[in-house]
């Protein structure tokens, strides 16, 4: 077999797998080995550039840079669609098609995602281009960024036309979109409002390697071109999920409004089960035909309607806007509201964002406001009710200078956000980011909580965490429920923190945009907090999963004076700012690339031995079985839902003693 007819078949081999993983949630092999075909066909690509194809599968992980969005016009425009909230709309709807086309009127129900529009251009089975659908009529062209998206499929198979566009939903799971804001709530900051502006805001990331890191998927429904051959909208679903196309399969065919009806009360009741944000159903004529025959208004096509669900809302009295500092400093104006029930609770506190935000709505105390659950999770406020406005109303002017240390605010270019700059002057700074350090991820430091840290700064006892070490009990013992032995237990429980290992510290020293795993990974890399500390941003960029963001912040913490004689005074007093020569011996790469999850009892090792035995050798641990886990490490009594579901998913089962064979 000739180089060139091994890396086609590579590319074929792996189109197939990324088809099965992310289109038919059915994988055949695993991570391991899907990751060493990639790597065999990088090394044959790097070697033989003659080979050149911009649709290989290894150009799904990013690297292209986009400056500015080239802006390209649609061969078939993007129209919206004319919303519904009734029965009596449809109703309408149904009578004026009625009026414009014969024959039997079938409808295909369809679930509305709430995602970013795309459209995807096709030529013999490869993905030319990505376009945003923009005004409708010209849209911004995001290939590159698209191409990472694992769903999306770069090559087709089966019996599909010469050239067609395809339109889709670009979207964010929840359980994605909820796991990127626990990471920004980690690091300190403004965790992101909805899965919808999240996914649209990824596509104009300029670094296509960002956007790759991202849980993005694909949804596609609905096929455009000349000449398809193609009868109805039911017949062309499953024609693209034919030709490897994540569509959705609620999509349902139906013969009356009445069954219309009947589907859109079944989602509107189980939607919340569902791993997308949906926020209706939308209602097409199946007949391609009929649909041609009834055409568009000047906005919309008159062959299909969108019904939106009801967003539960509630009109209440905003009393007052306040200003919280959180420990980076950045400044969040909080609604304080007159309680109201809202989606079955409380709801007397709503995020107001951000100036820009405040001003968009011309949001003001003493306004009668409408909230509703934002993305069903968050309360926000969604618009005012002008009708109730007070005479004597005066428009919000947004704070100039920090509510708690009046230091002047500032706001950087591109940030949505102001912030205090009175890095080591302010309060609420200073007591979030001891808080921070003491937390479990981070030192864990027995015996001390929040409440204690914010007694310890206002008793002046401690001004940063570096002075923790210094406490003695007989300074503790006086604070406010403070007994003998709790104060035994805070300083004892100070004292063993120095033995809390070096990437923990680093994670603990609250540097912006550095949680858990990204401290992970500078520590793994750097071996020392001195390593890190003289690293150029160039050489961070470097590490695995390091951005320039991040490389900017670790640089603008180092560089602080006042940080340098923190981090000198904790190796002082003993904390760990290095890899231990003992770990450092026991760690290698053997694992790299494996996902575990370790299940049941075990005799040789602890099950927490277990899992730092696979971390110290390059694997990571993960708490439930999924379609990307490489192993199981099954002890006694492993649990037989996992063990079913393991099989279904054909993971890989080991016994303890396989695993540390493994590794020795």
């Amino acid at each position: 077999m000739t180089i060139k007819e091994q890396i086609l078949q590579l590319r074929d081999e792996l189109n197939k797998h990324n088809y099965n993983y992310y289109v038919l949630d059915n994988p055949v092999i695993n991570d391991f080995e899907f990751d060493t075909k990639l790597n065999m066909l990088i090394e044959f690509e790097q070697a033989h550039p003659e080979f050149f194809d911009e649709n290989s599968p290894t150009q799904r992980v990013g690297g292209q840079i986009t400056k500015n969005f080239e802006t390209l016009v649609h061969e078939h425009r993007m129209y919206s669609l004319d919303n519904s909230y009734s029965k009596e709309d449809l109703l309408d709807w149904e009578t004026r098609i009625k009026k414009l086309v014969d024959g039997e009127l079938k409808f295909t129900c369809e679930l509305k995602y709430d995602g970013a529009s795309i459209s995807l251009t096709y030529e013999n089975g490869s993905l030319m281009k990505a376009v945003t659908r923009g005004d409708g009529f010209r849209g911004d062209d995001v290939t590159a960024n698209v191409k990472t998206i694992k769903s999306v499929p770069l090559q087709l198979h089966g019996d599909y036309p010469e050239k067609f566009e395809i339109r889709g939903e670009i979207v964010l799971p929840w359980d994605g979109f909820n796991k990127m804001n626990e990471e920004r709530i980690e690091i300190g900051e403004e965790p992101y409002r909805n899965p919808r502006n999240t996914a649209s805001g990824s596509l104009k990331l300029q670094d296509s390697r960002e956007v790759a890191k991202r849980p993005l998927d694909c949804l596609l429904y609905s096929i455009v071109g000349n000449n398809l051959e193609i009868k109805t909208q039911f017949d062309s679903l499953e024609k693209a999920r034919s030709w490897g196309f994540k569509v959705p399969k609620a999509a349902k065919l139906v013969n009356s409004i009445d069954e219309v009806l009947e589907f859109i009360n079944y989602w509107d009741e189980h939607r919340h089960n569902l791993p997308y944000e949906t926020d209706g159903v939308v209602i097409k004529v199946n007949n391609l035909q009929q649909q041609e025959e009834l055409g568009y208004t000047a906005k919309a096509p008159r062959w299909a309607i969108a019904y939106k669900f009801k967003a539960e809302q509630v009109s209440t009295r905003l009393n007052e806007i306040t200003y919280q500092v959180g420990r980076t400093g950045a400044i969040t104006p909080v609604a304080n509201l007159e309680p109201v029930e809202l989606a079955g609770t409380t709801v007397k506190r709503a995020s107001l964002h951000n100036a820009d935000q405040i001003e968009k709505l011309d949001i003001r105390v003493g306004d009668e406001v409408f909230v509703e659950k934002g993305g069903e999770i968050i309360p926000k406020i969604i618009a005012v009710d002008l009708s109730k406005r007070p005479l004597d109303s005066k428009p919000t002017q947004y704070i100039t200078h920090c509510p708690e240390c009046e230091t002047e605010l500032i706001r950087t270019e591109g940030e949505a956000q102001h912030y205090c700059p009175n890095y080591n002057g302010c309060k609420p700074q200073v007591v979030g980011r001891i808080q921070h350090f003491i937390s479990r991820k981070a030192m864990d430091i027995e015996g001390l909580g929040g409440e204690t840290v914010t007694l310890l700064v206002n008793e002046g006892l401690i001004n940063n965490y570096s002075d923790l070490y210094e406490l003695t009990k007989a300074q503790v013992i006086p604070l406010e429920r403070m007994a003998e032995k709790s104060a035994d237990n805070l300083i004892n429980g100070i004292e063993q923190s120095k033995q809390i290992p070096f990437e923990r510290v680093l994670y603990a020293l609250g540097i912006r945009y550095v949680g858990e795993t990204v401290a992970k990974k500078l520590a793994k890399h750097y071996k020392s907090i001195d390593a890190i500390s003289e690293a150029s941003q160039e050489e961070l960029i470097n590490v695995d999963e390091i951005g320039v963001k991040i490389a900017e912040s670790v640089l603008e913490f180092f560089n602080s004076e006042t940080n340098t004689k923190i981090i000198n005074r904790l190796r002082d007093f003993g904390v760990q700012l290095e890899i231990s020569a003992e770990k450092l011996a026991k760690q290698t790469n053997k694992l790299e690339g494996n996902i575990f999850v370790v299940s049941g009892v075990f005799h040789e090792v602890s099950r927490d031995e277990l899992k730092k035995l696979i971390e110290d050798n390059g694997g990571k641990v993960s708490s439930s079985i999924s379609s990307k886990t490489s192993y199981i490490v099954a002890g006694d009594k492993m649990g037989p839902s996992k063990m079913e579901k393991a099989e279904k998913l054909n993971v890989a089962i080991i016994s303890e003693q396989e695993f540390l064979s493994m590794i020795h």
